[in-house]
């Protein structure tokens, strides 16, 4: 929150980006249930194929990505391990260690939902942009928005040490 006299608030241009988003993810989790997934099944794929360069694919970085307890991302991954949508070894370097990776089975499915993703998201990817857009002309949002996300990019490096550390 800011100190200084905040602007007023565009509540609908708030509205209408969580409705462009909602919009998507629903369209996400009936695409991924048609394809005999649950919508978090998905995820995780998309999470573990999309991980940044250098992060090693681990139950722990997974959690992290979907923003869920380690507990429940063993769980996820142990159902689709069970389905060989994701394989398990244990990281060379570190026996203690799980690294996870798609199988080809878990490519090609990936593959096929990523594809309806993209084509849904140029339908709608203007009204989504738009949408942001609309929030984002307040110039103080968007130094708010700045903020946030060197906020967040100190957290991820935090979490990169620590976790070197381990």
């Amino acid at each position: 929150m800011s100190s200084k006299q905040d602007p007023p608030i565009d509540y609908r241009a708030l509205a209408e980006f969580r409705y462009q988003i909602r919009r998507f993810l629903r369209f996400s989790e009936q695409v991924a249930r048609e394809a005999s997934l649950e919508p978090q099944h998905y995820q995780l794929l998309l999470a573990l194929k999309g991980l940044p360069e250098g992060r090693k694919a681990t139950i722990t970085e997974l959690a992290e990505r979907l923003q869920i307890q380690h507990h429940s991302a063993v769980e996820l991954i142990n159902r689709l391990v069970e389905r060989d949508l994701v394989s398990k070894q244990r990281d060379m370097l570190d026996q203690r260690q799980v690294i996870l990776s798609l199988t080809p089975r878990g490519e090609e499915v990936l593959q096929t939902l990523a594809a309806y993703h993209r084509a849904e998201l140029q339908i709608i990817g203007p009204a989504l942009v738009a949408a942001l857009k609309a929030i984002l002309t307040d110039s103080a949002l968007a130094t708010t928005l700045q903020e946030s996300e060197s906020h967040h990019k100190n957290m991820d490096q935090e979490d990169q040490v620590v976790q070197e550390d381990k």
